[in-house]
């Protein structure tokens, strides 16, 4: 009889044991998942993050306004790119000159590319829509977007011309944001990579 108490009160205080350590687990548990966070850069990314990696920055993405539409073109195809930011005679920004420019004012109105001049079929700085390198990639993306734009020339804070984007620097950086969050959320799943604060 003593021996069937004995192990009635041993069977208890095991299950006892066994929930207080479950509970225990499940505190610490809960105390992790509450604690244990993701960082990313989502959203710090900057127009001048795109503009370093963009093929622009390495190459002289400007044209004299006084240049023929033929030398426009030349200069569109050595490089590869879609659009030039146009200067005029001292320097400054005038506007912005790209292939879509090239197609609606000349090509299809089957005028000569080098009977014209660059300033007959660019856009004017004064219908530009500009971006300044701390922008973030969204402010820029929704500039283009809500203006069907491709490019955004980049300006400091005296209103010159340091650079510019276009629409596929700024999907490449968004891509890169999303991987970043991706392979933190990967190695959050795992185990690994997570901050813990007790």
């Amino acid at each position: 009889m003593l021996s069937a108490c004995a192990s009635s009160i041993a069977r208890a205080s095991a299950r006892t044991l066994s929930q207080h350590r479950l509970q225990a687990s499940a505190a610490v548990s809960s105390h992790f998942a509450a604690t244990r966070t993701v960082t990313s850069k989502v959203g710090d990314r900057t127009a001048e993050h795109a503009w370093n990696k963009s093929c622009y920055s390495g190459i002289d993405y400007t044209i004299s306004d006084d240049a023929t539409v033929f030398d426009l073109v030349e200069k569109l195809a050595a490089y590869d790119v879609g659009c030039l930011v146009t200067k005029d005679a001292e320097g400054n920004l005038s506007g912005v000159v790209s292939e879509r420019d090239y197609v609606t004012k000349v090509a299809l109105l089957g005028k000569r590319s080098k009977d014209l001049k660059v300033k007959q079929i660019s856009t004017k700085a004064a219908n530009l829509v500009m971006a300044r390198p701390t922008d973030t990639v969204d402010a820029c993306m929704d500039k283009m977007l809500s203006r069907d734009i491709r490019h955004l020339p980049l300006i400091d804070d005296m209103g010159q011309v340091v650079g510019i984007i276009s629409i596929k620097d700024l999907i490449k950086e968004c891509l890169d944001e999303k991987e970043h969050t991706l392979n933190q959320l990967a190695s959050f799943a795992v185990g690994e990579g997570g901050h813990f604060v007790m």
